[in-house]
């Protein structure tokens, strides 16, 4: 019982469930993609890519969380989490060629109908079997996600459940050949068409995503928000600026400026800065790594708002050279 509770816990943790949804993935891709070279259908083959989208992502996020592990080393002193953005980079671009290629093929058939008819009982089956599966996959991965904390996990989910939206898709257009016969075999390539164009919706914002990450967006303006407000609201800290983030692995890297009673000491500027970076990873913001640099407040600082945190601030203040950090 207590072997059974401890798998049970395993497969619940931002691994196993990425383990978990590799496996059904796998078998998914090879069985939708045999299925459509077998059965001549296109729009299974399409709907078998998609599963194909969502295996290479697994394999990012599980990289992702194996990588991010690692403590920084001399070669990497700030760690291997981008690792995961350039692994993204690539399935978004493989994932439009698979669809320009599924395009071209459909259209190839518009124009010239083979022979051959589709055969849309099993590739219907399929497309139709895949839909609870992946959908079951959404609820547990997200919940694991929202309970780690891992916003790639919880953006994996999402890829888990338009899968299995583009496979209700592909079920219904294969259900119209099944029911309309010869008549009907040309819902086949238009489906896979339909197919097609979500496949690279899919993979612009894998790519973007990625794209955005490698050159240091900030997160969105909700996350930023809920950071300063965090700080703001830590005891001890009088004014903030030169505030700054940015999203990496799928997490948050920031620093911060902090202006707190000059006359206390060291220590206890110390512990103010601890307490900042304690509660900030402690939030719901996604937050790998926080750096808070410590500065001594001006007494009209009581009353002033923070300062700003623009670029050109941040500038001025690193050409005045950089305060004792924590």
């Amino acid at each position: 019982m207590q072997d059974r509770s401890q798998s049970r816990s395993r497969l619940l943790t931002p691994q196993g469930v990425s383990v978990v949804g590799l496996v059904v993935d796998a078998l998914l891709t090879a069985g939708k993609i045999a299925a459509g070279v077998v059965f001549r259908s296109q729009t299974i083959l399409a709907d078998g890519l998609h599963s194909g989208s969502d295996l290479i992502t697994d394999v990012a996020v599980i990289a992702g969380v194996r990588v991010s592990q690692r403590p920084p080393d001399p070669s990497h002193p700030y760690g291997h989490r981008r690792v995961s953005t350039l692994v993204a980079m690539f399935v978004g671009a493989a994932l439009v060629a698979a669809a320009a290629w599924i395009a071209r093929q459909a259209i190839l058939t518009l124009r010239d109908p083979p022979a051959e008819a589709v055969r849309a009982s099993v590739p219907f089956w399929l497309a139709l079997a895949s839909v609870p599966a992946k959908e079951g996959l959404f609820h547990v991965t997200r919940w694991v996600g929202r309970r780690a904390k891992n916003p790639a996990l919880v953006a994996n989910a999402w890829h888990h459940r338009t899968d299995a939206l583009s496979s209700l898709a592909a079920a219904a257009g294969l259900a119209g050949v099944l029911l309309g016969g010869a008549d009907w075999q040309i819902l086949d390539p238009i489906t896979a068409l339909v197919l097609a164009a979500f496949l690279v919706i899919v993979a612009a914002r894998i790519v973007r995503e990625a794209a955005e990450e490698l050159v240091d967006r900030a997160p969105g303006e909700a996350t930023l928000a809920s950071i300063e407000s965090i700080v703001a609201g830590t005891r001890g800290v009088r004014s903030y600026h030169a505030f700054r983030a940015r999203k990496i692995g799928g997490q948050v890297e920031m620093d911060i400026h902090i202006q707190v009673d000059p006359e206390l000491t060291v220590r206890e500027g110390h512990d103010i800065a601890g307490a900042v970076k304690r509660r900030v990873y402690e939030a719901d913001c996604g937050v790998a790594q926080a750096v808070v640099h410590i500065e001594p407040a001006e007494p009209e600082d009581n009353t002033k708002p923070p300062a700003d945190s623009s670029s050109e601030a941040l500038a001025k203040e690193e050409a005045g050279g950089r305060p004792p950090t924590t």
